[in-house]
């Protein structure tokens, strides 16, 4: 199970970089066409769905390679067993907020899709598309929260960005 969700994560962390290039691709060609005095339409759309993706989907990868924002100077000031209690505390807490997002998120691409909304710029593109990045990178992030509350309940110590990277 453990290979499972680390490759998840890696996989999308690997989107995510992918969708990064989109990004550079989508603004690259906006720029090389406005020197053609030629227009692609949607380039700006898509750098921007592109832009959402990479974000979303490299939620769980960073948060289990520890390089999400910690507040580390508080739980290192307490001793190892409250140390220990407010990280599952906090970890309990994001797992609620990271299940309301992930709902909602979900829900959006759902309604997105079920009354065929589509874009407002001149690309037209159905919204539920760019919106689904959102709703797997979220969910993915609440597997990746609920996977490390459950590790820290174990007693197992939370991953560093500097365990990870060696």
């Amino acid at each position: 199970m453990r290979r499972f969700l680390d490759g998840l994560y890696g996989a999308a962390g690997l989107l995510a970089g992918l969708c990064t290039i989109g990004v550079l691709v989508s603004v690259l060609a906006a720029i090389i066409a406005r020197q053609l005095h030629m227009n692609i339409p949607g380039t700006d759309a898509y750098a921007g769905y592109f832009m959402a993706a990479a974000g979303f989907l490299a939620l769980s990868s960073t948060f289990k390679h520890g390089e999400h924002i910690r507040v580390t100077l508080l739980l290192n000031s307490l001793n190892p067993a409250a140390s220990r209690r407010l990280d599952i505390f906090a970890l309990s807490v994001g797992c609620v907020l990271a299940a309301a997002f992930a709902f909602f998120s979900i829900k959006l691409t759902y309604d997105s899709w079920q009354f065929n909304d589509i874009s407002t710029s001149n690309d037209a593109t159905p919204l539920w598309i760019p919106q689904i990045s959102m709703a797997i990178g979220t969910v993915l992030f609440l597997v990746a929260l609920i996977d490390e509350l459950i590790r820290r309940l174990r007693g197992q110590a939370a991953a560093t960005s500097q365990q990870t990277h060696e």
